[in-house]
């Protein structure tokens, strides 16, 4: 059974789960009703060494640039309406690969044209983070955003992380508002 998290709360993967190797992480969302343009969230990586940023602009994984130098991290592709029963996005993460120079995987969601689409985090409902055993199909650790976030358009939801020998994850669940263009640059990725 998959241990529910709270924002601030983690669990480690490693001990939870010592045979995981191929993790997905899944997220998924509703939007509110509304009577404007469809909404389009977007899942992020960043791959961040010590310093807390990416190691080369490789190491932002998105909808664009679907893996990771090390191949560890593989984006599913883009889903553009967030339509339909689970995950919306998936995120496929291969822990025996990841490069030696990564401390953290950080998992986050974005509003596509959030400013001239005037949509925010408030307009998402049941938006959640799952990490899931690929090899087992089993639910290790979710985490279901339940603050509201009435004026942020990007959020960090959550980050796999390096402690020790072991693999943790963490729910995060902060918002940012200035799009994927203000955390990509926050996490040292060279925004043109």
């Amino acid at each position: 059974m998959a241990i529910n998290l709270q924002k601030g709360g983690n669990v480690s993967l490693t001990k939870t789960d010592p045979g995981l190797v191929n993790a997905s992480v899944g997220l998924g969302w509703d939007a509110r009703s509304t009577d404007g343009a469809a909404f389009d969230l977007d899942a992020s990586v960043f791959l961040v060494g010590e310093s807390g940023k990416v190691l080369s602009d490789a190491h932002f994984v998105f909808y664009n640039q679907k893996t990771s130098p090390d191949g560890a991290v593989v984006h599913s592709g883009d889903n553009t309406t967030g339509a339909g029963e689970g995950d919306d996005e998936e995120i496929s993460v291969n822990l025996s690969k990841v490069d030696a120079n990564i401390q953290r995987i950080v998992v986050t969601v974005t509003i596509h044209e959030a400013e001239s689409r005037k949509q925010n985090f408030g307009m998402v409902r049941n938006a959640y983070m799952r990490v899931v055993n690929k090899d087992t199909n089993t639910e290790i650790a979710r985490f279901d955003l339940s603050e509201d976030y009435s004026t942020e358009t990007a959020m960090i939801f959550g980050e796999i992380y390096r402690y020790g020998s072991e693999w943790k994850f963490k729910a995060v669940g902060q918002g940012f508002a200035g799009g994927l263009k203000a955390l990509a640059t926050d996490f040292g990725v060279n925004v043109g």
